[in-house]
């Protein structure tokens, strides 16, 4: 009889640990909760200051290509292959073409000191995509707010790079050139005189735009000529607070698959599966937010990709770029903080690890050189900073 009730109670402890370690894995398994509160105003200019100040086109295809963190991580890697780095004027569109990349994506190419700005800082970058999917007028409304804080400090003005014009309520930043579009390089620190939030000071990325002279009035230039079919399809509506398109343009950059309308939105077939931070904005996506087999398949991506996005992948190893994923979630001690809840989920580190799955069949790469930036720095609030 005792032996009987031994094993009985043998049966019932074995049960009962593997029922906990059962939950003790379901629980390692759940995805981390992302911040999802709004993003206030403080944390909106914070993260725009860097491109406030470029002209309107180029500001909008950066704000639609943050949508599609994973293509712009394709694209700055295909642009290391140094047959395409040597591509350039209709060659380079021509080549494009073969993408299947967004629009938005594709125009970033003929800048690829903002295309590596965005790719080395992907945190930042997915953060914006995911503001300005939740919120398009907020994300306008803090540009102009701070173009016209540069305007008051007397630091945003027509220049031989840039036309500036006050139409109401709204600051344009047009090229001055209609063959060259100048992209200012400058400290947000400085640009916008006395920083308004202490507590969230402005994002500056230095080390992309190596080379460049700072001029009296805090600015630097770098001159990139146009290609003409990746330039000038789109506009900046900030009276509607929307991303205005032309649809034939669009189309010929989209493989001849014209756009809904002729005002942006948001393609989730480009998103491949990088989660929505919003959760409206996910519940809005959710039929979609899959990366389609035989796509994924032709781009070297596993099988199950979609499911590869976990939090837990915030911390990998050295990736064979030379760059681990962990330094993408490093923080320098001046940097600003993001909440704990969005540093703990790690989704920049989850986009290049999947970048990294997917780059062995599609192309070979050099590794990349030392001295460019793994994580955002910012700067103190007022004075000249660093001119």
């Amino acid at each position: 009889m005792k032996v009987k009730a031994r094993l009985l109670l043998a049966i019932a402890l074995a049960l009962t640990v593997g029922t906990f370690e059962a939950r003790a894995q379901n629980v390692a398994q759940a995805p981390l909760a992302p911040d999802t509160m709004p993003f206030t105003l403080a944390q909106l200019d914070q993260m725009l200051a860097p491109i406030a100040l470029y002209p309107d086109p180029l500001v909008a295809q950066i704000l639609m290509a943050a949508t599609y963190p994973l293509e712009v991580v394709e694209a700055d890697r295909w642009l290391e292959d140094p047959k395409n780095k040597a591509l350039s004027g209709n060659q380079l569109a021509t080549a494009l073409e073969a993408q299947p990349w967004d629009p938005s994506v594709k125009s970033l190419v003929p800048f690829p000191q903002i295309l590596r700005m965005m790719d080395s800082n992907l945190d930042w970058i997915e953060r914006l995509g995911d503001a300005f999917l939740a919120d398009e007028a907020a994300v306008m409304d803090s540009v102009q707010r701070l173009r016209r804080q540069a305007e008051a400090a007397g630091k945003l003005d027509s220049t031989s790079q840039q036309v500036v014009v006050t139409n109401g309520p709204a600051i344009t930043i047009e090229p001055a050139n209609p063959e060259i579009v100048y992209v200012p390089v400058y400290d947000p620190a400085y640009a916008y005189g006395v920083w308004p939030y202490p507590a969230f000071p402005p994002y500056y990325f230095p080390g992309y735009f190596d080379g460049v002279i700072v001029g009296s009035v805090g600015f630097g230039w770098v001159g990139i000529a146009i290609v003409g079919p990746l330039w000038g399809w789109n506009y900046c509506d900030w009276g509607r607070h929307r991303i205005g398109l032309d649809r034939d343009r669009f189309a010929g950059l989209n493989r001849n698959r014209p756009p809904g309308g002729t005002v942006w939105a948001h393609d989730p077939s480009h998103r491949l599966g990088v989660p929505y931070r919003d959760p409206g904005v996910r519940n809005r996506f959710a039929d979609s937010m899959g990366v389609p087999d035989a796509r994924r398949s032709f781009r070297g991506y596993p099988a199950d990709s979609a499911a590869h996005f976990h939090p837990s992948m915030g911390v990998a190893p050295v990736s064979d770029f030379g760059r681990s994923a962990a330094a993408l979630t490093r923080v320098s001690p001046t940097a600003p903080r993001f909440p704990s809840t969005f540093e703990s989920f790690g989704r920049g580190a989850e986009v290049r690890n999947e970048a990294d799955r997917g780059r062995g069949s599609r192309m070979s790469t050099p590794a990349f050189g030392g001295g460019r930036p793994a994580a955002p720095r910012s700067m103190r609030s007022g004075g000249g900073g660093r001119r």
